[in-house]
């Protein structure tokens, strides 16, 4: 009888313990992870980029870059968008920066210390195994104690060679936390790698079109320099004949000066913009196998940069697209890398939450033990221990509260950084697309303002020569003419560099690029 109540509290007694064990180990296993879960913010509740409708095309102008510009809502960007302007010199360009550029270099290397950093933390997911093999040569006090060696003596060697697994268990989530937030950061470090390959593209586009510039506002005052030393040479031959005085000569002479003037700080400008393109082409400005200005050989250690930029070169395009307001937070590389910080400091709050509550822990040792090496995996020779622990945090000076609250507190702050990083987006685009259309009305006016004043010079030359002004007159329609084809210059330039800035303001198509789509 009491053989079979034994057998029965047995019985019993593994019902009780086998759902028990059961229970325990799933919840080791698969646990739950604390604090919040994160969502992507909202896009903003806007349905434009100005406060006025945007106009569908833009002013034309009769002249090199002065094509009217039609804005195409919802339109694709390409990959590859610097091609639009379809000049060959410029894709070589930028295919040479995107190679050899030390800055997207340096985000590439960015980008894998935070995957790699991802791969050690999810190594936490699995138990610790080490071995470790310790070789001893101990002396034993027998007055007092017994000798721990089988042969008794107080001098022997002792080899030890043992096996440690430890584990753990993720019951409350601080570790899938931890790596979410780790993988949170890699994203928003692939952002920052869009971001910088955005940048080194447009940068290269803005410097090829101030080289354009410089070069035509060059241009336009060697021309002025020409007209000038033409009037001079007039007034010469007239003060020979007396037919003007020599004040006019000589206010020919500090005119054109003047307008010599001009000239230093343009061709300063022009060199500091041909080393700058050097430079994002990952090459020095004293090398001439890499200084864009030079005409160096094929067979250079890395391609030689294009020839000079000419606002010929270029062409404007004509249709630009404009993303959706909704579609603009997922494709600027800023907001998507701001967007994972906010998944970041999200995750660390569980991660703090995670910290107050017990933590469950599983090791296991296992070896053997012989004081001669040769008898170590003798039988009888072997030893284990299997161990586990809760540990529930009681006091710590209020540390784990405080750290829990600066969590919720760097959230709050990654949230204001992300909407500040939204709005700042919203700007960048809503300042393009009002400069590309007063850019239109610019070119538009400056044109006609560069023909009226040519015309006018023309005229006040020939009065001159007829005596019917005086050369104050003519002075005022070469200053003025100076002043028109510097302004047309200019104008013209603006159109392409804001051309390609609304590129850059809207995300520059880095989504339909080939190794983005892989990755």
């Amino acid at each position: 009888m009491k053989h079979t109540i034994k057998q029965s509290q047995k019985k019993s007694q593994k019902k009780f313990y086998l759902p028990a064990m059961t229970a325990l180990a799933t919840l080791l296993l698969a646990g739950c992870a604390v604090g919040p879960d994160f969502s992507r913010p909202a896009a903003p509740a806007v349905n434009g980029y100005t406060p006025e409708p945007l106009m569908t095309q833009t002013a034309s102008a009769p002249v090199a870059g002065g094509e009217a510009q039609r804005f195409v809502s919802a339109a694709d960007i390409p990959a590859q968008w610097w091609t639009l302007f379809h000049s060959t010199a410029l894709n070589s360009l930028i295919e040479q920066a995107l190679k050899n550029n030390p800055s997207l270099q340096q985000a590439e290397a960015a980008l894998r210390v935070a995957q790699e950093t991802v791969y050690a933390q999810q190594g936490a997911y699995y138990p610790s195994v080490s071995a470790n093999f310790t070789p001893t040569r101990q002396k034993e006090a027998l007055g007092s104690v017994s000798s721990s060696a089988a042969s008794g003596a107080s001098l022997f060697n002792l080899h030890t060679a043992q096996l440690n697994v430890s584990y753990t268990a993720d019951v409350f989530g601080g570790n899938r936390r931890q790596v979410e937030s780790l993988q949170a950061q890699s994203d928003s470090q692939r952002f920052q790698l869009e971001a910088a390959y955005l940048t080194l593209t447009s940068n290269v586009v803005a410097a090829a079109v101030q080289e354009a510039s410089l070069r035509a506002q060059i241009a336009a005052a060697n021309t002025m320099i020409k007209v000038e030393q033409e009037q001079l040479n007039l007034f010469r031959r007239q003060l020979e004949l007396g037919a003007v005085a020599e004040a006019n000569v000589l206010a020919q002479v500090a005119a054109l000066a003047q307008t010599q003037a001009l000239l230093p700080p343009l061709q300063k400008q022009l060199a500091q913009q041909r080393d700058l393109l050097t430079a994002l082409a990952g090459g020095f400005p004293g090398d001439v196998s890499s200084n864009v200005s030079g005409n160096a050989s094929s067979n250079a250690s890395h391609n030689a940069a294009p020839e000079q930029f000419e606002l010929s070169m270029l062409q404007l395009p004509q249709d630009l697209p404009v993303s959706l307001p909704s579609k603009l937070v997922e494709q600027r590389p800023d907001v998507r890398s701001a967007e994972e910080q906010l998944h970041a400091a999200s995750a660390l709050v569980g991660v703090a939450k995670a910290n107050m509550l017990p933590q469950f822990t599983l090791s296991a040792a296992g070896g053997s033990m012989a004081t001669q090496i040769g008898q170590l995996f003798k039988s009888g020779n072997g030893f284990w221990t299997l161990a586990g622990g809760i540990t529930q945090p009681l006091f710590e000076g209020g540390a784990l509260l405080h750290k829990k609250r600066a969590a919720e507190a760097a959230y709050d702050e990654a949230a204001a950084q992300y909407r500040g990083t939204v709005i700042a987006a919203f700007q960048n685009v809503a300042d393009t697309l009002q400069a590309l259309q007063f850019d239109a009305d610019g070119l538009q006016a400056a044109v006609i303002a560069e023909r009226a004043a040519a015309d006018s010079l023309a005229i006040a030359r020939r009065q001159v020569e007829l005596g019917d002004i005086g050369y104050v007159s003519l002075l005022a329609a070469e200053q003025a003419y100076q002043q028109a084809v510097l302004t047309l210059v200019q104008a013209q330039a603006n159109r392409y560099a804001d051309t390609a800035a609304l590129f850059q303001a809207l995300g520059g198509g880095w989504w339909n690029r080939d190794d983005v789509a892989s990755r």
